[in-house]
């Protein structure tokens, strides 16, 4: 639509781009040029519109596009992935069994629906409104932008060491395909660990997988500690390598080449773990490690480690916190069904948990039978069970080696998601602050290569001797009580300075027909945003400060140093103490009594809302324009010229 001028018309919605006043500044509403001559302002709105007319023309900035996902189903697929990740087969059956069994899914489920889905929709629908990244999308209240780069740093650590993970899944892969497995009892090696009368004294107790994960894998045991990482494991520098050039491969193209890699990757774990249940349960022993995983100790429920178990998982396995949530939903249509699409998400990652469970126990069932041991001497968490009972597993499968394959390759599959996720929300973030990046693919492709081949050096000191020791200090306090208090701050800012009930009609602006179950449903999580949510974030955060203070970090029989921990806890610090430190930023940008420069830096900017096609009368209404994104720099847009005619006439 255009006038007789051939100018764009300037109450169009369809216009792509916006007008900048050079070196200008606001004043109660009116530009003023800097070279000190005022622009005389009337009355009468039609004189003061056509008094534009001979001025200089402005400077066009074209609007660079940003990408969307191709259906919803690739949003899906890759939340689902980002979700389901290693947590789900390591982390929840073993806490599940060591906090009372059938009983940890009450504070479980309880944690999930006051805590875990309340902040998954509120990260789905920041990143869907603003439809921006973990930091510029803080431009709903800019004395919060600590908070997304809180999320940058936990992302970068998090990075760090999850590929490491996936460099450990190919170097399995690999030896998968030799016959037999070099970690079951039929190889020669492993003869003398097998046998009942040759097992040596030093090697007593610890099984072909044991051996092979910390000897062949690792290489712990030439390794003091964390002072003594030794030399670079270079079989596993070359598997890390691999790693990170795939992921390079796979997010070249941004989500239009990692939205359909998912379809895969997603959806490939699921065919293994029904394989692996239904051979679990052909095993013997395979019952007496199911009721193992299931029998209820109710007793559990009054010991506050289970709750805080509950709540870690919540956390872990859900990505809350990270930016990954945030910066995918980015990428989401306007009108995107973003309740729907968050209990679908949950939903499925928590019976994924459960799941997995059957397909862990069945098989620690059968470990225990063969040792003749108890199923809770055989248990254990984290690496060590995917490494260690799984590979047992494996050899005692018919084709072990092809089952052997398709496992790692499930395991490879389920970082490789998480780790696109934590990727997609740092490269958002950095293209959301430097757009001319988007526009260009040889720049694009340059910054992810170098992020990707950043992340290999500063990964080999996990690849060495020692690096296990340096992988735990990361993986206990990346997300420990720093992506606590980053959630916790995130919930309280939407809360009471941008305000639940703004919040609210934001969802419900982009949910166009909103069924009645919708507006129901927003009342329990408005509840939880404002009450439940923060109450129970500051008891999680109070026991994990007791519990740091009263134990030990340690790995195996190593027990990490006074330095070592302190070390842990700066990383923590460094990723929550962006928000106090941003947030003075923000408040000295503004002029004013401290009072002043605080109501300021908690109104939105301008800019907030201009993806809201579909509203524009609700942006006129909240439009501000005293409100400017830099010093002496105005970016004006259409909006902008509709919110002075609206003020002027209301004057008149």
């Amino acid at each position: 639509m255009q006038d007789e001028s051939g100018k764009a018309a300037l109450g169009s919605p369809a216009v792509a781009s916006a007008t900048t006043a050079q070196n200008s500044e606001h004043l109660n509403g009116h530009t003023v040029p800097q070279n000190g001559h005022n622009t005389t302002t009337t009355p009468a709105l039609q004189p003061q519109c056509d008094s534009r007319a001979p001025s200089p023309a402005p400077t066009t900035v074209p609007i660079i596009p940003r990408e969307q996902w191709g259906g919803k189903y690739e949003f899906l697929l890759s939340c689902i992935g980002y979700c389901v990740g290693l947590g789900n087969v390591w982390r929840f059956p073993y806490l599940c069994y060591r906090n009372g069994g059938g009983v940890f899914l009450i504070p479980y489920f309880i944690m999930l629906f006051v805590t875990g889905v309340p902040l998954f929709l509120m990260e789905l629908s920041l990143g869907q409104y603003g439809a921006a990244g973990p930091i510029t999308v803080w431009k709903c209240c800019p004395l919060l932008k600590g908070i997304g780069i809180g999320m940058l740093c936990v992302s970068i650590l998090v990075c760090l060491y999850y590929n490491v993970i996936i460099a450990w899944t190919f170097y399995y892969l690999g030896s998968s395909f030799q016959s037999p497995l070099p970690w079951s009892c039929d190889a020669v090696a492993n003869i003398g660990l097998c046998g009942n009368n040759t097992t040596n004294s030093s090697d007593k107790g610890l099984s072909p997988t044991e051996k092979f994960w910390n000897e062949r894998v690792l290489g712990v045991v030439n390794s003091e500690g964390l002072h003594n990482p030794g030399p670079v494991r270079w079989p596993l520098a070359l598997c890390l390598l691999a790693a990170w050039i795939i992921i390079f491969l796979c997010m070249l193209k941004g989500i239009r080449s990692s939205g359909k890699v998912v379809y895969v990757t997603a959806t490939f774990p699921y065919l293994v773990l029904i394989v692996l249940i239904i051979r679990g349960a052909t095993l013997e022993g395979s019952l007496q490690g199911i009721a193992f995983y299931l029998t209820p100790d109710w007793s559990r429920l009054a010991n506050a480690q289970v709750w805080n178990d509950a709540a870690s998982q919540v956390f872990y396995s859900l990505g809350i916190g990270v930016g990954g949530l945030l910066s995918m939903a980015s990428y989401n249509k306007f009108d995107n069904n973003v309740i729907r699409d968050t209990l679908i998400i949950t939903t499925g990652n928590c019976s994924t948990s459960f799941f997995a469970g059957f397909a862990i126990f069945s098989i620690l069932g059968h470990m225990a039978w063969k040792k003749g041991v108890p199923v809770g001497e055989v248990a254990d968490s984290g690496p060590g069970l995917a490494f260690v009972a799984y590979p047992e597993a494996l050899a005692l499968l018919p084709g072990s080696v092809f089952w052997s394959v398709m496992f790692f390759l499930m395991l490879f599959m389920l970082g490789v998601d998480t780790l696109f996720g934590n990727m997609e929300g740092i490269t958002t973030a950095v293209m959301d602050e430097f757009p001319h990046l988007r526009t260009n693919q040889l720049h694009k492709s340059l910054f992810l290569g170098a992020l990707c081949f950043s992340f290999y050096l500063m990964g080999l000191l996990l690849v060495t001797d020692g690096g296990i020791y340096w992988f735990t200090l990361i993986d206990s306090f990346s997300t420990s009580f720093g992506l606590i208090i980053i959630t916790l701050f995130m919930c309280i800012g939407i809360s009471f300075f941008y305000g639940v009930n703004q919040f609210c009609q934001d969802i419900i602006d982009m949910i166009q027909h909103c069924p009645s179950w919708c507006t129901k449903v927003l009342f329990y999580f408005k509840a939880c945003w404002v009450f439940c949510t923060p109450f129970l974030l500051l008891l999680i955060l109070t026991y994990i400060f007791i519990e740091m203070y009263n134990t030990s970090l340690h790995y195996g029989s190593y027990v990490y140093p006074r330095w070592g921990k302190a070390l842990g806890v700066c990383m923590g610090a460094t990723c929550c103490m962006q928000i106090p430190i941003w947030a003075i930023v923000a408040i000295c940008k503004e002029t004013g009594t401290l009072k002043d420069r605080f109501q300021k830096s908690i109104q939105p900017l301008n800019s907030w809302r201009v993806n809201n096609l579909n509203s524009t009368d609700r942006v006129e209404e909240h439009m501000d324009p005293e409100r400017v994104e830099a010093p002496f720099t105005v970016t004006l847009t259409d909006m902008d010229f509709t919110a002075m005619r609206w003020e002027t006439g209301s004057q008149a």
